[in-house]
């Protein structure tokens, strides 16, 4: 824009010339130029009019239309639109293998305060206080008349809680619904279930999460609400689990142990009838973890899969087994027992004197360290991890709950031929009790490897083959033995044949290497039936000591063995085996023709 300016030179030169006064023009100039102001600044305003009017037009059209959509539709009450109103709680249910109820979800109520509108804070404290002891009074009265607008009190509310808030009369005391995870069976199959919690968190509802054993290895299935009609379905069946448990539960106190594990599994699917852990805990009021000592002493902590021990002469018969299968031996074949065998400025020796030799079979029913030493060296140490391997022995368990990521074998640094030797019988090699019973089932189920599962399986579910079904039959036959012969005597239960081997390992120390003298881990890993077995059962005890003779008796014969040998006197009938009773011997009458 150009500017005119205010006095123009030429004008004003001629102005002079003429002799008029040279400010009228700039006064003329001035007015010129307001009047272009007055009209830039109408326009402009008009403008911003057009713009305002277009827009409230609009917005009246936008409000009426609304307003008719409203009028034209059928009422229907308003709905809340509070954050917590749109939290998924819905969580499908756990049922055993029968569709018996493990975990299901329970409708209750939380209870929570809104200070401002409070009337008697102090009255009302006193009250919560008598009906719920854990609470803190001071802390109460602190809250209430406080600046705090709003205060959890309690997260799970009883029927019998919530009516007792609501005779208290107090505005500022309210009640939210929500829904809570329920463990109907209490501690039963305590560590498999693991427990569930509070996730996200709002007045009018709660998200449940897992929070450990398979209600978290399942988390995203079980909140899925496509599954949410659909109970996931566990191998578990709740009437051996209780039956397990209960004789479990006995065989540590009457042995004195400080924990003991337990599990039931069939040899041809791998599927857990039954995994028992103790000492257990309620899911339902599940405890805090430890955040000091050792993680074994809390009842959180899973024996059968995160307890990783040297589980001593129950490993024989994999090196028994491995020799059949390569030929080397055979059940006859006479094995240099002599001893002690020496290493270097290592000895192995054995529990007992057994002579110069025994056969293989004599060295698993007599649980000789030094035969089986003797058989390991033949065998090699590559061989020896190559087939420990295929049983798997190498990895943690697959088994479906979180914890057993954890079991992770410990495996020597350096796997010497000593190293080839003590673990032939038990010791440089830790694993989980439920690293052994899969073991055991691959033995039983004729040399196929077993996956244990927690989850109900349509078929068999065998795995590559790790032995032929020959050198199987033999080391089941050896089993057999043990228990009619051998270390196991007391595991003898009549009308099934069961077979098995005993194993007690010393018990390492937690600090500064070494074994304790008088503690041990004791096991025992059975099968039965023996002639055709269908389930492989361990047991394992933490510390225990045997004290009805005249001295202590901490070995798995003593202590593991009648413990298993009991508990399948009370499963067998409820899996459904009928018991073999061996027919007895005819009088002695001759029949004789006439």
């Amino acid at each position: 824009m150009i500017r005119t300016p205010l006095r123009p030179l030429a004008r004003i030169l001629e102005a002079r010339a003429r002799g008029e006064n040279p400010d009228a023009i700039e006064r003329e100039n001035i007015r010129i130029r307001h009047e272009q102001m007055r009209d830039r600044a109408r326009v402009r305003a008009e403008g911003r009019l057009l713009v305002l009017g277009a827009m409230f037009f609009c917005a009246f059209a936008v409000i009426g239309g609304r307003m008719g959509v409203l009028a034209s539709s059928e009422p229907s009450e308003p709905r809340s639109s509070i954050a917590g109103a749109q939290i998924l709680a819905q969580r499908a249910d756990i049922v055993d293998r029968k569709g018996r109820i493990l975990a299901t979800n329970f409708e209750t109520h939380s209870l929570y305060a809104q200070p401002p509108q409070m009337i008697e804070p102090e009255r009302s404290a006193d009250e919560l206080v008598k009906i719920f002891p854990d609470l803190d009074r001071e802390r109460l009265i602190k809250d209430f008349t406080g600046k705090r607008k709003f205060l959890w009190i309690k997260k799970k509310l009883s029927p019998e809680q919530k009516q007792a808030v609501h005779d208290i009369g107090e505005p500022g005391l309210l009640f939210g619904p929500r829904e809570m995870r329920l463990y109907p069976n209490g501690k039963l199959a305590a560590h498999v279930m693991g427990g569930a919690s509070f996730g996200r968190e709002g007045v009018h509802a709660a998200e449940v999460i897992g929070v450990a054993g398979i209600e978290k290895q399942f988390d995203e299935r079980l909140r899925d609400p496509a599954h949410g009609h659909e109970p996931l379905t566990l191998s578990l069946d709740l009437s051996v689990q209780a039956a397990v448990e209960r004789v479990l539960h006995g065989g540590m106190t009457l042995m004195n142990a400080k924990g003991a594990t337990a599990i039931l599994m069939e040899a041809k699917t791998g599927e857990l009838i039954s995994v028992a852990s103790l000492p257990d805990f309620d899911p339902n009021d599940r405890p805090r973890p430890p955040t000091e000592g050792n993680p074994s002493d809390s009842p959180l902590f899973n024996r059968a899969v995160q307890g990783v021990y040297e589980l001593g002469s129950t490993f024989k018969i994999f090196a028994v087994a491995q020799a059949l299968e390569l030929g080397l031996i055979n059940p006859s074949t006479m094995i240099d027992t002599t001893g002690p065998l020496r290493w270097g400025r290592f000895r192995i020796r054995d529990f007992h004197n057994y002579g110069p030799e025994l056969t293989a079979t004599k060295v698993i029913v007599k649980s000789s360290n030094i035969g089986t030493a003797r058989i390991a060296q033949m065998i090699g140490a590559e061989r020896q991890q190559t087939f420990l391997k295929k049983l798997g022995f190498f990895d943690p368990t697959p088994v479906e709950i979180v914890e057993a990521a954890g079991g992770q074998p410990l495996l020597p640094p350096k796997w010497s031929e000593l190293s080839t030797m003590t673990i032939s019988y038990g010791h440089g090699l830790s694993a989980s009790p439920m690293h052994l019973a899969a073991a055991y089932a691959t033995l039983a189920n004729g040399g196929r490897k077993v996956t244990p599962t927690l989850l109900r399986q349509p078929t068999a579910q065998l795995g590559p083959r790790v032995m032929s079904e020959q050198t199987a039959r033999v080391a089941l036959d050896m089993l057999r033995k043990v228990v009619t012969e051998g270390t196991a005597s007391f595991g003898e239960v009549p009308g099934y044949a069961v077979g098995g081997k005993t194993g007690t390992a010393d018990k390492p120390k937690e600090r500064g290497g070494g074994y304790y003298e008088d503690k041990v881990i004791a096991t025992f890993a059975s099968v039965f039936p023996a002639h055709d077995p269908e389930y492989v059962l361990v047991v394992t005890l933490d510390e225990p000591v045997e004290t009805s003779g005249d001295e202590p008796r901490r070995t798995a014969g003593w202590t593991a063995v009648p413990v298993a040998a009991e508990i399948i006197r009370r499963v067998a009938p409820l899996l459904g085996l009928r018991p073999q009773i061996e027919p007895g011997e005819l009088a002695a009458i001759t029949l004789t023709a006439n």
